[in-house]
């Protein structure tokens, strides 16, 4: 009875280890402990991108709380765009169409500029490796297992960061973008006073407050209010961003991918550096 008492109980076993589990563990593990042993990047000096990311989204707020500078911004852009793709004020849902394709695409080049997309999979991948590790080691109680996966844990969060903040830059260009093109569409079709576009929509002088389109045997103003005081090109707007904004930044992000896994990679050095060549 007694030594029976000493043995632990059934339910308190630890559960045997999945042999995938463990070949899946080691190699989370290594993959990391490389990232680790990769020389620390140098502290970073001044760029000027960073500069004009920062400004970009200082202006945006700026543009978003004051009429002046909105209204001013979107006139410079319609200097450029007015010609391009105005027709003369005779076919709005084609030059909103055109105006929203010309944003959703410069709003996907920049978040594929400024976000590694191999760096953002391997961070998703280890995170959810690691989790599933962590809650092993939690079911077999292997406190040390679980102080030792801790480090792993910082490298991750820091890397987690990096990604993050080079989305940052890119929300930083699609923010300014879209308060100047949206307010010039609107320009495009009010022209409210003081703020003429190269060409307009408007047919009517300053503050105009219809601009009928026809959709088949249909017309219905865009200046009208459809939700409340959101307008019908607002609504309309909207519409043709979305989608575009997806397909741009789906294929850009494809063709990047594919890019990226034709190049061939860079040996590193028993230093965790790039190889040198021979």
């Amino acid at each position: 009875m007694a030594a029976g008492a000493g043995a632990p109980l059934p339910s308190a076993a630890a559960p045997p280890e999945d042999p995938a589990e463990l070949a899946e563990e080691a190699e989370v593990e290594e993959e990391i402990d490389a990232e680790e042993t990769k020389s620390p990047p140098a502290p970073p000096a001044f760029k000027m991108s960073t500069f004009l990311y920062t400004f970009l989204f200082l202006l945006g707020i700026l543009m978003l709380f004051e009429t002046g500078t909105r209204y001013g911004v979107a006139q410079a852009v319609g200097y450029a765009l007015g010609p391009l793709i105005g027709f003369g004020g005779h076919r709005p849902l084609l030059t909103m169409f055109c105006a929203a394709a010309f944003e959703m695409v410069l709003t996907a080049l920049a978040y594929n500029y400024t976000t590694d997309w191999i760096l953002a999979a391997r961070v998703q991948k280890w995170s959810a490796a690691l989790r599933k590790v962590q809650m092993a080691a939690m079911r077999s109680g292997k406190k040390d297992r679980i102080e030792a996966l801790k480090e792993h844990q910082a490298t991750l969060a820091k890397m987690s960061t990096d990604v993050s903040f080079a989305q940052l830059k890119g929300m930083a260009i699609t923010w300014f973008l879209v308060i100047a093109i949206y307010s010039w569409v609107f320009l495009f079709l009010a022209d409210p006073t003081g703020y003429h576009t190269v060409v307009s929509a408007c047919a009517s002088g300053n503050n105009c407050s219809t601009v009928m389109v026809n959709i088949g045997t249909n017309s219905f103003n865009l200046l009208g209010d459809l939700i409340g005081p959101i307008q019908a090109w607002f609504v309309v707007f909207s519409l043709y961003t979305v989608p575009l904004s997806l397909i741009f930044r789906r294929l850009l992000k494809h063709y990047k991918l594919v890019r990226m896994s034709a190049t061939p990679p860079v040996p590193l050095d028993p230093r965790g550096g790039p190889g040198e060549a021979a």
